[in-house]
C-alpha cells in the first residue's frame, strides 16, 4: 500500500482550510485517512500551521511520501529536521571529487582542439578549392 502525506479540503466555498493527513495514496483527495497530522490555514494572515512532528517523522521513517505543499509546509515548520530530502533509507551523499580540475590545463585542451578543428577545416577547403 502506497501512503502518502497530503492536504484534505475542508472549509467552505473561497474558505479554504486544510488537515494534513496520512492516507493510502488511491484514496480520494477528502476520503479516509489513516492519521490526522495537523492542519493548514492559508486564509489568515500569517497562515496558519500546525503538525506534529513526531508523528510525520514517524510516517515518512515507514516510507510515507509527502505531497509537493506538504513537503514544503514541513520543511519551513521543521518535520524534517536536517535532511528534508532524506527518505526512510537515505544515504548520504556522494563524496566529492578530491582531484581538484587546473583551469590552464583545461583551457589549453580545449584550445588545441580548435586548433586541430580548424586545420581540417582549412584542408578541407584547400581540397574543395583544388
Amino acid at each position: 500500500m502506497a501512503v502518502k502525506i497530503r492536504l484534505k479540503r475542508m472549509g467552505a466555498k473561497k474558505n479554504p482550510f486544510y488537515r494534513i493527513v496520512v492516507a493510502d495514496s488511491r484514496t480520494p483527495r477528502d476520503g479516509r485517512a489513516l492519521e490526522e497530522l495537523g492542519y493548514y490555514d492559508p486564509v489568515k494572515n500569517p497562515a496558519e500551521v500546525k503538525i506534529d512532528v513526531e508523528a510525520a517523522k514517524k510516517w515518512l521513517k515507514n516510507g510515507a511520501q509527502p505531497s509537493d505543499t506538504v513537503r514544503d509546509l514541513m520543511k519551513k515548520y521543521g518535520a524534517f529536521g536536517e535532511n528534508p530530502t532524506a527518505g526512510p533509507e537515505s544515504k548520504p551523499a556522494a563524496e566529492p571529487v578530491t582531484e581538484p580540475v587546473k583551469e590552464q590545463e583545461a583551457e589549453q585542451e580545449i584550445e588545441q582542439e580548435i586548433k586541430q578543428e580548424a586545420g581540417q577545416d582549412k584542408d578541407a577547403v584547400q581540397e574543395v578549392i583544388e
